[in-house]
């Protein structure tokens, strides 16, 4: 509906109401600006008829989805393509307003994480009325773990894997469908209790595809990424394949974080209660969440490269709590040092970015992990023989 007809039509259309439609032209969807999969779209103008349906609404589903496992994310990562999403409800942030740079407007954001039968979480950030309404409905019941399908959202390769909605997006709270039900039925039975991981935390790698990428696309050696015009004005993105060869034991591993939001808590040393600006809430308990930075090495050089939470866990292969555990044991143990020496010198393939920054007047390069996966050798090998096989052709 353009025009006339998007202002005659918009009153009276409601979602979840069926309608029969009439007068409309009929003609080839263009695929490359259409969200939904039919091969055709109806176009209505002024003399169209569009009647509610009362009685054809038992007979019509009330949505069609088609949902991605959370796990299966990776193939969609910054494509063109929205995808729908369901999971039981881990935790709801408070909610922030986020001001943009070109209307200077501010919009209300606010972050959910959901679970599935994979095992695996993934962080989805809520925009405009989905964060207010509905995301205002996710935070009074989210301790009885809600189930929630979310339609049309988009994929996103900050931290590994996340998801984002869009004006186009809806979101369904314990919806009445097959697969929220078997949802639930595992996550009573089995997923309250299970040991999840961030989908982000440990895409796959050896040749196949991380995120709409090969983990062998945009590979660089750091020599190459070190240089001060790379991640000037915008960040870059590489892969790189290397070791971790050096990690500071005494620097600021972690940080005090809500359980709730994730944002920075502080400790009241009075109470011991911990006071979350995010959430405007005081807390009984908090976790910790890592903020660590590594050196990373290949042969050509070494940098320094930030890992937050959910790359440090799948680097470090423990929660930032258990580490703090064995940091507060006695030094003499040295339990703390040997767990940050195990990782030492073991290959990985890493998806980074790559950012210059100002500060006090001097510029900064500041190198994020994104992601990170063990190296498939035999996949590793076939690269390197197509490389050298390309270099004897320019020969």
């Amino acid at each position: 509906m353009f025009k006339d007809a998007a202002e005659k039509f918009y009153p009276k259309l409601e979602l979840g109401k069926v309608y029969y439609i009439s007068k409309g032209s009929l003609r080839v969807a263009n695929k490359q600006y259409s969200t939904v999969k039919n091969d055709y779209e109806m176009t209505l103008n002024v003399n169209s008829e569009v009647e509610e349906a009362l009685d054809e609404k038992k007979k019509i589903p009330e949505f069609c989805y088609n949902v991605v496992k959370i796990d299966g994310l990776g193939p969609h990562v910054n494509g063109r393509e929205l995808i729908d999403v369901i999971g039981v409800v881990q935790s709801v942030s408070g909610i922030l307003s986020i001001r943009r740079k070109l209307s200077n407007e501010e919009v209300p954001k606010r972050e959910i994480v959901i679970a599935d039968e994979s095992k695996k979480t993934v962080t989805v950030t809520l925009w405009g009325d989905l964060a207010t309404n509905q995301g205002e409905k996710l935070s009074s019941v989210v301790d009885e773990s809600p189930v929630v399908l979310i339609k049309k959202v988009r994929v996103s390769d900050f931290q590994g894997v996340s998801l984002s909605s869009n004006p186009a997006s809806i979101m369904q709270i314990n919806p009445d469908i097959p697969e929220a039900h078997k949802l639930r039925a595992w996550f009573s039975e089995e997923g309250k209790d299970a040991h999840m991981v961030s989908a982000g935390a440990s895409l796959p790698g050896g040749g196949v595809r991380t995120g709409s990428r090969s983990i062998f696309a945009d590979r660089k050696f750091l020599s190459d990424v070190i240089l001060p015009t790379v991640g000037d004005g915008k960040p870059e993105y590489f892969n790189v394949k290397g070791y971790v060869s050096y990690i500071k034991p005494d620097q600021a591993m972690y940080y005090l974080a809500c359980q709730s939001c994730n944002k920075k808590v502080t400790e009241d040393s009075v109470s011991s209660k911990f006071w979350c600006e995010a959430c405007q809430k005081t807390y009984e308990e908090c976790s910790r969440r890592y903020i660590m930075t590594v050196k990373f090495s290949d042969f050509r050089g070494e940098a320094w490269i930030s890992a937050f939470n959910e790359q440090a866990e799948a680097l470090l292969g423990m929660s930032a709590d258990k580490l703090s555990e064995l940091r507060s044991q006695d030094v003499e143990s040295k339990v703390y040092s040997r767990e940050l020496e195990k990782v030492t010198w073991v290959p990985y393939v890493l998806r980074i970015s790559v950012l210059q920054t100002e500060y006090m007047n001097e510029k900064r390069q500041r190198i994020t992990i994104r992601s990170l996966s063990s190296v498939n050798w035999e996949h590793e090998s076939k690269y390197l023989l197509e490389q050298i096989a390309s270099m004897k052709k320019e020969a």
